[in-house]
């Protein structure tokens, strides 16, 4: 089985693009057999179309607070809520999302997904700091328009199966200290130490999903980037490895609610 993991932009470019690590499940570990990085969209679509079967974990959110949704008015199925979602343009997101943050008290600004908490993921209405609503509002109509299923939320090629995935998530549980910055001026020697620790914690399965990784020919590269899209990639990959050892249980998501998502390992 392939298992990918795809740290994720809403504008890629040559400088930035959408990162993909891809291997397989050996055991208890990952084997890291590549790491690409797609310049745009269309080189993405066409990534999405490959045969199965694989399992991929995206770092974007697949959907909407409930609380949001109908506040707003909006659908309350998740594949009627993501077609009005890409019927709007990202100014019309913005306004819609700050006018919801201005009308409430400092502290509670946002609404948040349930999964949000244990995860202890941005919201996914945020706009900027990072902007995860764009990335919704990119990357799940490319999913749909690729046909994957996305599980629980979308039927699809049961063959191409996509769970969404954060890798901070499991970066927060080696170390907490900040190990990227897209800036070159801030990818300090600190940062650069914090990587090589997530690195030898991913090595070793130190960490609440256990899965271990080879990096094999990778592993100087994981460590050099500064931006850690190489390594978001990976530890997203890691996710996509628990959720295959767990096929059989729901790829180990407990019952959510399916107009929100869930991240996958929360």
């Amino acid at each position: 089985m392939k298992l990918h993991g795809i740290d994720y932009t809403s504008a890629p470019s040559r400088r930035k693009g959408i990162t993909i690590a891809s291997g397989e499940l050996q055991g208890d570990v990952y084997v890291l057999t590549s790491l690409i990085s797609l310049p745009d969209h269309a080189a993405f679509d066409d990534w999405l179309r490959q045969p199965g079967p694989w399992l991929g974990a995206f770092d974007f959110p697949f959907s909407l607070p409930r609380e949001l949704v109908e506040h707003l008015g909006w659908p309350t199925d998740w594949e009627p809520l993501m077609h009005h979602v890409g019927t709007l343009s990202r100014a019309d997101l913005r306004t819609t999302f700050k006018a919801f943050c201005d009308a409430r008290p400092v502290g509670g600004k946002f609404a948040h997904r349930a999964t949000d908490y244990p995860a202890g993921s941005s919201p996914s209405m945020k706009w900027v700091n990072p902007p995860v609503a764009y990335m919704l509002h990119a990357g799940v109509p490319q999913l749909l328009a690729a046909g994957v299923t996305i599980y629980h939320l979308h039927p699809g090629d049961p063959s191409r199966v996509a769970l969404e995935g954060y890798p901070g998530m499991v970066a927060r549980d080696i170390t907490r200290d900040s190990y990227k910055n897209d800036q070159p001026s801030k990818q300090t020697p600190a940062r650069r130490d914090a990587r090589e620790r997530i690195v030898e914690g991913l090595e070793a399965g130190q960490h609440r999903w256990a899965v271990k990784l080879d990096a094999g020919r990778f592993r100087d590269a994981l460590i050099d980037d500064g931006s850690a899209d190489l390594l978001d990639a990976v530890l997203c990959g890691i996710l996509a490895a628990w959720a295959w050892q767990r096929r059989d249980a729901r790829y180990g998501l407990p019952a959510f609610d399916a107009l929100e998502g869930w991240i996958v390992g929360a």
